[in-house]
């Protein structure tokens, strides 16, 4: 940047407190925080619409729906990751974890085919060609119940920016899928199953479970150490489960499924991701636990958006007027994801850090983006 770039009358939505003041870009950097109504000259008057920190996505299924936008289709790649990239910022997130699975099942009715190391590439390639307008790291999706977990983590170093590895265990009958119909209604909506095939499916994975599942989890997490990468849980449904995740180093747990999960975790440290639309829409679409109520038991940290990324700034906003406290809300998806993957230069309002903002205003009570700056540059 050549010339400063000054958002002044604004609500600064700050780590403790929301003010009235402005913000100086410099060199892709917060250079300056001031208070008060003033607008310099040259500056932008923000006519008292809010400032925050970029939002910070750690789990998000989004590359994944552009690369395969219906079941059998393969979308080109770099389109896609492109594609993907301008509709994160376009909603605010400056800073994505981007979900991949490792762990294939080439065999059975159940079948899927190795994908994670060439989209990688592909990814970490448009990335140093500048071609991206927002942060990209990796997040590990390690599915236990697979053929070929080993091999394909294997293929992954400390140089891949895999900032997550996370524990995906879909054994039927338990975790997210507990109740077995609800996997039921998922396969067969998606992917058209009869009953006799997903009765195959079942068996299948389960028998997965069996054969590799222990071996598995072992070798993710001994692999997320020689990356460098935060370990996460998925679908911690009891406490001996979380005992489990604390035992292997975990702090991160994403999608608790009860409340006596994330009370477990809550008490030894682990911080609570939950979905955006399980807050939005006041419940879980796999019948698990609210995020709303973990909310107000104090049992929620950290918000993703999942599957719907316009989903993670209208959570964070109705989470701030659910506590009253809008910095504690914007923090889920700001300061709070930043400290649980250990990015210091970013997720706060602070002079020093990234200049990775965004300006909005609230329309009907759902917030409408007015900027988004990554770097210091403007990208939405």
């Amino acid at each position: 940047m050549t010339e400063d770039c000054i958002l002044a009358n604004a609500l600064l939505i700050l780590p403790s407190e929301v003010r009235v003041g402005s913000v100086v870009l410099r060199g892709g950097r917060i250079a300056r925080i001031d208070s008060g109504t003033g607008v310099p000259r040259g500056a932008v008057d923000c006519g008292g619409d809010f400032i925050a920190p970029g939002l910070i996505e750690l789990h998000t299924d989004n590359l994944e729906r552009h690369i395969q936008p219906r079941p059998k289709v393969d979308w080109p790649h770099n389109a896609a990751i492109l594609a993907h990239d301008a509709e994160l910022a376009s909603v605010g997130i400056t800073t994505v974890f981007d979900a991949m699975r490792v762990g294939s099942v080439p065999t059975g009715v159940g079948r899927y085919k190795k994908y994670a190391r060439g989209l990688a590439d592909e990814l970490l390639s448009l990335r140093a060609e500048d071609a991206l307008k927002i942060s990209h790291f990796l997040h590990l999706r390690a599915e236990v119940c697979s053929e070929t977990l080993e091999e394909e983590m294997e293929e992954f170093g400390p140089e891949d920016r895999v900032g997550i590895v996370s524990l995906m265990d879909h054994t039927p009958g338990q975790r997210q899928f507990r109740d077995v119909t609800k996997l039921e209604e998922y396969m067969k909506g998606k992917h058209g199953l009869t009953d006799a095939q997903f009765a195959e499916h079942v068996a299948q994975l389960r028998a997965l479970r069996d054969a590799h599942g222990d071996r598995h989890e072992a070798s993710a997490v001994a692999h997320a150490g020689r990356y460098g990468a935060v370990l996460a849980s998925h679908d911690d449904t009891t406490e001996e489960q979380v005992a489990v995740s604390e035992g292997y180093g975990i702090r991160l747990a994403e999608f608790p499924t009860t409340v006596e999960a994330a009370r477990a975790c809550t008490a030894r440290g682990i911080a609570v991701i939950m979905g955006a639309p399980n807050l939005i829409r006041g419940a879980s679409h796999s019948g698990n636990v609210a995020a709303g109520d973990l909310a107000d038991l104090g049992h929620l940290d950290i918000l993703s958006s999942d599957y719907v990324p316009s989903a993670l700034l209208l959570a964070a906003v109705q989470l701030g007027e659910r506590w009253d406290d809008m910095a504690r809300g914007m923090a889920t998806v700001s300061a709070n994801p930043a400290r649980a993957v250990g990015l210091a230069d970013r997720g706060a309002l602070a002079e020093g850090a990234r200049g990775d903002l965004i300006r909005f205003a609230l329309r009907g009570g759902a917030p409408a983006l007015r900027g988004v700056w990554s770097q210091g540059r403007r990208v939405a």
